[in-house]
């Protein structure tokens, strides 16, 4: 078929051409590059902003500094091999092989049937990638070793994000299996528990530091939550790579879910410590958009709800609760956390997930895949053996996601120690910024305003590259 034979059906700028051929989809892929972007700019500015105000004036530039460089490693190691061993040809049931996804052959063919450009895939799954890391820096602010971090980012993204991308949704043992919409367990629940366990063995900030941790700017804070908020009408709308039903739908979902968990979790606040906390608004706000992400499209808006009320409350409880009074909790130092917004609620998701998905919904997302109706349907039904079945993966699914975080983080910090401090020295730790940068956040100098001596000196170089040099 040529140009001639959609004359006076498409607009002429509809009309396939060289760079855009039958099969590309000009409003399935500008919606895509625009979700792509919304999800980019959680990461940068969103988590800069957030992670530089949430913590303390000294740590400020650290914490942003660790999501930036975070969100450039992980795009370089993305198309250099790790996107392959997420989405690739299956080289075992967790893991694809390593390849590049640079050329023109693969990144301008038509991505499977979804009318959008391989390249909008790559990068999509890029910044979902980069995310992940940037959440799992969340629980070591305040301490780490910006070199082992700088380590530590490609080496996850290799051994442990891939795995858990390429077993739910490439081609791995687990993909006809759970329900995973977008990221409630290759994301949410991955990054809070590898934060965790990376905060274990980095150890804690300092005990002064650790006791008394105030935001330096609260305004700034909001900022960067606002682009988290917003910036999820990508990450859950672009999932189905098309401008269609189930996009419309899990973008109501989301903020009908957040909203909710938000108001939960200030009333709360107000309920027990009578006063509304400004992080803990914050706090309820991301428990919600992690909740309802694995469920986001496949989901009715009642639904959401409720998920909205469980994700404002339960996380509420083993954050403000149960943390308080746990041994394993108070012995290990999550910085913004991580586990609580992220694992708790990533997988309370999933779990919901599984509970409340509709068939038809389902259905319209995965077309090829036979996942079992949602727990409460099937016994609508009268089949609730259906139901049973699909939270048995569920439980699965997220043991699976569990277990391999905790053994490979355990054992990539591990790896590093032997190559670099995990931890900052502690005459180090007293000044922060300024000692791993030789920057300050808020440090505005004029009018005749001397530097200090230390702005002159380069940040100190680690003893392994002494030793080499």
């Amino acid at each position: 078929m040529n140009n001639s034979d959609y004359s006076g059906v498409l607009p002429l700028n509809l009309l396939p051409d060289e760079a855009s051929p039958r099969w590309n989809n000009k409003g399935d892929n500008g919606w895509q590059l625009i979700a792509t972007t919304m999800v980019g700019m959680q990461s940068v500015p969103g988590l800069v902003i957030l992670y530089g105000s949430m913590v303390k004036k000294k740590w400020a530039v650290n914490s942003a500094f660790m999501a930036l460089y975070a969100f450039a490693a992980v795009l370089i190691c993305w198309v250099l091999w790790a996107h392959n061993m997420s989405f690739g040809t299956r080289f075992c049931p967790i893991l694809g092989k390593p390849a590049f996804a640079l050329t023109q052959r693969f990144l301008l063919r038509e991505y499977g049937g979804f009318h959008v450009p391989m390249a909008d895939y790559v990068y999509y799954e890029f910044v979902f990638a980069a995310i992940t890391v940037i959440l799992l820096g969340g629980s070591l602010l305040g301490r780490m070793n910006f070199y082992a971090w700088m380590l530590f980012v490609p080496m996850w993204l290799t051994l442990s994000y891939t795995v858990g991308a390429f077993s739910i949704w490439g081609k791995g043992f687990l993909e006809k299996y759970i329900i995973d919409y977008a990221g409630g367990y290759v994301i949410h629940l991955s990054s809070g528990v590898a934060g965790f366990t990376a905060a274990y063995w980095v150890g804690p900030r300092q005990s002064h530091d650790r006791q008394h941790f105030p935001p330096n700017n609260i305004i700034h804070m909001l900022g960067g939550a606002g682009f988290l908020w917003l910036g999820w009408t990508g990450f859950n709308g672009g999932s189905p790579f098309a401008a269609n039903l189930i996009a419309s739908l899990a973008i109501i979902n989301t903020h009908i879910c957040t909203a909710t968990s938000l108001l939960v979790w200030v009333s709360l606040d107000m309920v027990v410590y009578k006063k509304s906390s400004v992080i803990g608004a914050v706090q309820g706000m991301i428990t919600g958009l992690v909740c309802i992400t694995p469920g986001a499209g496949i989901v009715e808006p009642w639904a959401a709800i409720i998920m909205g009320a469980m994700s404002g409350s339960i996380p509420w409880y083993t954050m403000m609760v149960l943390h308080r009074r746990s041994a394993l909790f108070q012995s290990v130092d999550d910085t913004l956390g991580a586990f609580h917004t992220h694992a708790v609620a990533g997988l309370l998701g999933g779990l919901l997930s599984g509970f409340f998905a509709r068939a038809n919904l389902l259905r319209m997302m995965y077309p090829t895949n036979h996942y079992g109706p949602g727990l409460m349907y099937s016994i609508l039904d009268r089949k609730p053996k259906d139901g049973l079945i699909q939270m048995g993966h569920q439980i699965i699914g997220a043991v699976f996601i569990i277990v391999w975080n905790v053994v490979v983080t355990s054992l990539i910090c591990i790896l590093i120690s032997r190559i670099v401090d995990l931890r900052m020295k502690e005459e180090d730790l007293d000044i922060g910024d300024d000692a791993a940068h030789g920057e300050e956040a808020y440090a505005l100098w004029g009018d005749g305003e001397k530097m200090p001596i230390r702005w002159q000196m380069p940040p100190t170089i680690p003893s392994m590259c002494r030793r080499l040099n």
